[in-house]
């Protein structure tokens, strides 16, 4: 698991096609690499990656032909920059929101603007993922959890405070065009099974009272 905060960025050192998947070689100057081990899963532009040889500034990870359907990996070139967080500890300061680096669908960036001291960004989300976004609602874009400002249909629009510019991929490579990896929330996503179970009556008919329903939510301030 992890939070959605990022702790470093890397640059891609090799892709490296082998039989129809890649071997990603990614090279960082700032992540710690003292607790890394083979095996360890790394968030890489959101997308959760199991280490199969690391040094003392690079990791490798083989990505399956899944993975490179459902995300925005063929986009990256030699150099490019990544966004990178190693598994969350028990320990950990849970500054963003929970995100499994199972990457939903791959966004596209429509919009682009100065706002102030922020940088303003609208996201084509795909539509079948549109009805997990919320406003105010969390999001995770490329590895990073962020927050979003409204949703206009399938269209997530947020605000980019400098720090967060500054320290990921964002001020440097994302442009009106950008593919971007998208991760909703995975509360929304288990709220949907409940409720569709529910109006199917597959929800614990031992004992009924405990059927969660739209108006229970609504109820409990989890809809409006």
């Amino acid at each position: 698991m992890f939070t959605g905060i990022i702790e470093s960025v890397g640059s891609v050192k090799s892709m490296q096609s082998t039989g129809g998947d890649i071997r990603l070689t990614i090279e960082s100057d700032g992540l710690d690499f003292n607790d890394v081990k083979l095996g360890d899963s790394i968030a890489s532009n959101g997308i959760c990656l199991t280490v199969v040889a690391f040094g003392s500034n690079y990791y490798s990870v083989d990505v399956s032909r899944e993975t490179i359907a459902r995300t925005a990996l063929e986009e990256l070139k030699t150099g490019h920059v990544v966004n990178l967080e190693k598994a969350m500890l028990p320990t950990t300061r849970f500054g963003g929101h929970i995100v499994a680096g199972h990457v939903d669908g791959v966004g596209v960036v429509s919009k682009l603007q100065q706002d102030a001291r922020s940088i303003y960004i609208e996201i084509e989300v795909p539509q079948e993922l549109a009805h997990y976004t919320a406003t105010k609602g969390s999001i995770t874009v490329d590895g990073i959890s962020l927050t979003t400002n409204l949703v206009r249909d399938n269209v997530v629009s947020l605000n980019i405070i400098p720090h967060t510019a500054q320290i990921t991929n964002i001020g440097k490579h994302w442009l009106v065009g950008s593919k971007v990896n998208i991760e909703v929330d995975v509360v929304a996503r288990y709220l949907e099974r409940l409720l569709n179970k529910s109006q199917a009556g597959e929800v614990n008919t031992s004992n009924p009272q405990s059927q969660i329903t739209e108006g229970f939510l609504a109820e409990n301030g989890f809809m409006k």
